[in-house]
């Protein structure tokens, strides 16, 4: 998917304030990129947030997914929940279904679907829990993007739903050698330095690799980058990420399923 690639994808995990306390910066953020994700009310956001979030994407020209997580925002769904499938099945059509209503009531669509924190992680590594995230989208409906850990089970299960399937990279986080995400306990999960994020955004949109930890070189094929909202300095990530793709000859789009 790299060779000669002209363009690619930048996302942008955003809408995770929550009543009068805000988090990131997302008017600069999402004019910096092609397509967001929006919290949806369990791990962060709420109502006003997402109908606020939802309207700075359109008249950005952002593509618009949800970003469903655990009913958990005391720990910013990042704590692992063990939810029956029932319960997590209905949880995420509850979040999309919601998302999906301020995305047409103003004047949008809802293009795709990613989870969030720990669900996306347990969604990554655990077959069965990718399998029911994927029924749940294709119940909102068989015609969204579910987006995923490029080479993990999420983005198997989303194939087999039938429903298209966009894999993502994450330049502003770290990678074990087995190509997971570094644990956010650990230190260097998190990248802070805008030119070493812009560094392996280059590196994993037109070479498809990423150094691991470990120095170790990791092949994957990546639709979709992402930035997230709440790092500071998100907004000077996706400024430099944008001029060095550019430089580098690949142009900033949303996705194509």
């Amino acid at each position: 998917m790299t060779d000669g690639r002209s363009s690619i994808d930048l996302n942008a995990d955003v809408g995770e304030s929550l009543g009068p306390w805000p988090m990131g910066d997302d008017e600069r953020l999402i004019q910096l990129v092609s397509s967001v994700n929006i919290a949806c009310g369990f791990h962060a956001g709420d109502p006003a947030t997402m109908q606020r979030t939802v309207g700075l994407a359109v008249a950005a020209g952002a593509a618009i997914g949800a970003h469903p997580g655990y009913p958990d925002l005391v720990g910013f769904g990042r704590r692992d929940m063990d939810l029956t499938p029932d319960d997590l099945e209905a949880a995420i059509v509850y979040q999309v279904g919601a998302l999906q209503a301020f995305a047409r009531a103003a004047g949008s669509e809802l293009r795709h679907v990613k989870p969030h924190g720990a669900l996306y992680s347990r969604a990554a590594a655990d077959p069965a829990v990718a399998e029911t995230v994927a029924q749940a989208v294709r119940r909102c409906s068989p015609g969204l993007v579910l987006v995923g850990l490029a080479g993990s089970a999420l983005i198997g299960a989303a194939r087999a739903a039938g429903l298209g399937a966009a894999a993502e990279a994450f330049p502003d986080r770290a990678y074990e050698r087995d190509g997971s995400l570094r644990s956010r306990r650990l230190p260097g999960a998190v990248l802070i330095d805008s030119a070493a994020v812009a560094e392996r955004a280059v590196s994993m949109a037109r070479d498809g690799t990423v150094l691991a930890v470990d120095g170790s070189l990791l092949e994957l094929a990546a639709d979709t980058l992402c930035l997230h909202g709440d790092t500071p300095g998100a907004a000077e990530h996706a400024a430099a990420v944008r001029a060095a793709l550019e430089a580098a000859g690949i142009g900033v789009a949303p996705f194509r399923a």
